[in-house]
């Protein structure tokens, strides 16, 4: 295809028509999909964007929101960390943005922030966004979520409502923590440790609320519960831990990461998983099936999640006075691997004892008897 060239001699920018060309479509469709128009098939929105992309096609953003009162702008509050789950869910939010016409505006909050996620919304509103995503929301004293704007709060189970413009979209972490524990209690494992995530997260209270249901449900000890920060190394100073103890035969993970930092400990310790000790994670990261041995775990469709979330959020940005819609929830499947299996056969009818092996350099006294 032949260019039109500027008055300088170079290429002149490309225009809607080149991209009409380049799809096979029509300028109108070249329009309605770069406006973020619905009732465009997904094939053919895919076509434009692609062709719009190669051709470095930029609309005119400016004008485009003054004509539609809007921005056409989600902002973005994420937890700037490169967790798997937070970070797998940004790039879903971000393809699915792209894929309905949106531009992002993303604020990070860490650990420290004076303003918090509360901050961070305030600040995108200024910015004229015109809608927002919280991405794993974790605990604030003030509401972040009361907004004149929608927001779309991932992480948090469909139907869950925390403020009169909040939608949620997620996968009911309790429900599925129940069935990991249950997993393992149907294995024979007479309890079930837990390795929680920090407190101050939704997720991680719900994966422990659910691992408490379960054993409650069985009439089950409920032992401390050990507490991690997400990541291997906070998993691995859990399973030196954990190793120590007499009773240990299974621990629930809230997150693969520290499902693999525990596995290591638990390893080095002198522990065989699963013939001395039952693992199973949280998520599903794509390391979890080569870790040795493959770990059993939760597996959550990050992207699906995403997706849903993101239709619903455009569709009250869209239909302001229409009643905000309610995500149907996505469905999520226990991955049993190898990690997990029958408790070690017991010699007599007393206590289990594990014989734990000492890190060089680092002093261990046996249990207490």
């Amino acid at each position: 295809m032949t260019r039109a060239r500027g008055r300088d001699g170079g290429p002149a920018a490309p225009r809607g028509v080149d991209v009409a060309r380049a799809a096979g479509v029509s300028q109108k469709t070249v329009s309605r999909v770069l406006n973020g128009e619905r009732y465009v098939s997904v094939d053919v929105r895919r076509r434009v964007l692609e062709a719009a992309d190669r051709l470095g096609y930029r609309l005119n953003t400016a004008a485009r929101a003054l004509a539609s009162g809007r921005s056409r702008t989600i902002g973005v509050v994420a937890l700037g960390t490169a967790l798997y789950g937070p970070a797998s869910l940004l790039l879903g939010v971000e393809r699915a943005a792209r894929d309905a016409g949106y531009a992002l505006s993303v604020v990070n909050t860490l650990e420290g922030d004076q303003g918090g996620v509360g901050g961070a919304v305030q600040s995108l509103l200024e910015r004229g966004v015109d809608g927002i995503v919280v991405s794993e929301p974790i605990d604030e004293d003030a509401d972040p979520l009361a907004s004149e704007v929608p927001v779309l709060v991932l992480g948090a189970p469909a139907g869950t409502r925390t403020g009169e413009r909040t939608i949620a979209a997620g996968v009911d972490s309790e429900a599925l923590a129940r069935a990991a524990t249950e997993h393992v209690l149907d294995l024979g494992h007479p309890t079930v440790h837990h390795l929680a995530g920090p407190e101050r997260w939704f997720a991680a209270r719900d994966r422990l609320a659910g691992w408490r249901q379960a054993l409650a449900a069985r009439g089950r000890e409920q032992p401390p519960v050990a507490e991690g920060d997400w990541s291997a190394a906070s998993g691995y100073a859990a399973g030196r831990r954990l190793a120590a103890r007499n009773d240990l035969t299974a621990v629930f993970a809230a997150n693969d990461d520290m499902a693999v930092g525990l596995i290591s400990a638990l390893t080095d310790a002198g522990l065989r998983v699963p013939q001395d000790v039952s693992v199973v994670g949280f998520d599903d990261i794509p390391l979890a099936a080569y870790v040795r041995p493959p770990l059993t775990t939760v597996r959550q469709p990050f992207d699906a999640v995403a997706d849903e979330g993101l239709r619903l959020l455009v569709h009250a940005i869209e239909n302001p006075q229409a009643e905000l819609p309610t995500a149907q929830g996505q469905p999520v499947e226990l991955v049993v691997r190898s990690s997990t299996a029958p408790p070690p056969a017991r010699a007599d009818s007393g206590p289990l004892r594990h014989t734990v092996r000492p890190l060089a350099g680092e002093a261990h006294a046996p249990p207490a008897a």
